[in-house]
């Protein structure tokens, strides 16, 4: 909307300047009179310069539109706007200087082409535009660092939620509209447990929403931005695009994203590091589920899910034990804890 105002305002204003120019009085001082063959043909000549001075906004209307949001953007694009008009005006005074008739045509062209690129411009770019003054910058109203780009499979996955009502999360959370797709086939699906799956994606999105400790964002993206390629490889390129990072738990996509050098989340090494560490000799109590791969072991798991192999204990199924930490097992896919027996059952 603000885009269609700023050219529609500017057509209105390149059409009223123009006018004022080519009715201009004639009079005796060559550097105010106006062209003979403007003086000759005027009409033809206002909608010639009204064409020119149009040139950029027909080009503007060639490449897709972004979103606009704060008037900063147009403040600081009409300042480095009329700044550059200037010095384009002192830099082509020698080729057309003050005395010709051209020089007025040229300086009102110029002040009206130059702080309209610069307008468009940022207010099409602003997210990632930098000012060379190190800190000054046109970035969105965060609480937080860079946004995070969400995946679906931590939508689906679901802990997202729970992390956010933690408060450790400032950053914005950005949702691609081809990741919401994705989601949305998911919950489609003719399969009972991926129909189940996509339809808690869309929940916890909701809830997402809902949330007031976070600020969440469903960016509809240009297709053709993100022509050919898979839904991870978009997820990269929109990262890179909007100098963010990655909120996922797909370890492919963790790695992918890491190797291109964006700073990435991931849930399953989030979930790991607040697991309780235990060292060799601390003992903790489980509930043997079943036995183990190797001869005597009994399976167990606490509370956050992970496992616990305890040596001599196969025949204790279904019993509660104690069970003192011989090694710990870290491993990519999880936290492994191997001990022996403390104590009989029942003590």
């Amino acid at each position: 909307m603000m885009l269609l105002i700023l050219r529609v305002a500017y057509l209105l204003i390149c059409a009223g300047s123009i006018l004022a120019y080519i009715t201009t009085e004639a009079t005796n001082d060559k550097s105010t009179a106006l062209p003979q063959v403007v003086e000759n043909n005027k009409v033809a000549a206002y909608f010639v310069l009204l064409f020119l001075s149009q040139i950029v906004t027909i080009t503007d209307l060639l490449i897709r539109r972004k979103r606009i949001e704060f008037i900063s953007a147009i403040y600081f694009g009409i300042l480095i706007g009329v700044l550059l008009a200037y010095l384009m005006i002192q830099a082509l005074t020698p080729v057309v200087p003050v005395t010709s008739q051209y020089h007025t045509a040229l300086v009102l062209l110029t002040l009206l082409i130059l702080p309209y690129v610069c307008v468009s411009l940022l207010l099409q770019t602003k997210d990632e535009f930098r000012f060379v003054i190190p800190y000054v910058e046109f970035q969105r109203e965060l609480k937080g660092g860079r946004p995070l780009v969400v995946d679906s499979s931590s939508l689906i996955d679901g802990r997202i939620a729970d992390v956010v009502e933690t408060q450790i999360i400032e950053s914005q959370l950005i949702v691609p509209d081809f990741v919401l797709a994705e989601v949305q086939e998911v919950a489609d699906s003719s399969d009972k447990n991926r129909r189940t799956r996509g339809r808690r994606g869309l929940e916890v999105l909701a809830k997402l929403q809902q949330s007031t400790h976070v600020d969440v964002k469903v960016m509809e993206t240009s297709r053709t931005d993100f022509r050919m390629m898979t839904v991870d490889q978009k997820v990269v390129a929109l990262a890179k695009q909007i100098r963010g990072g990655v909120l996922t738990n797909d370890f492919n996509l963790n790695k992918v994203a890491s190797v291109q050098g964006i700073p990435v989340i991931n849930l399953n090494d989030l979930a790991n590091a607040l697991k309780p560490r235990y060292i060799p000799g601390e003992r903790l109590n489980i509930r043997v589920i079943r036995e183990g791969e190797g001869s005597g072991q009994g399976v167990g798991y606490l509370d956050d899910g992970t496992m616990v192999v305890c040596e001599n204990a196969s025949g204790l199924v279904g019993k509660e034990i104690g069970v003192t930490v011989t090694s710990v097992l870290q491993a990519s896919a999880g936290r492994m804890i191997f001990g022996k027996l403390a104590s009989k059952p029942g003590e």
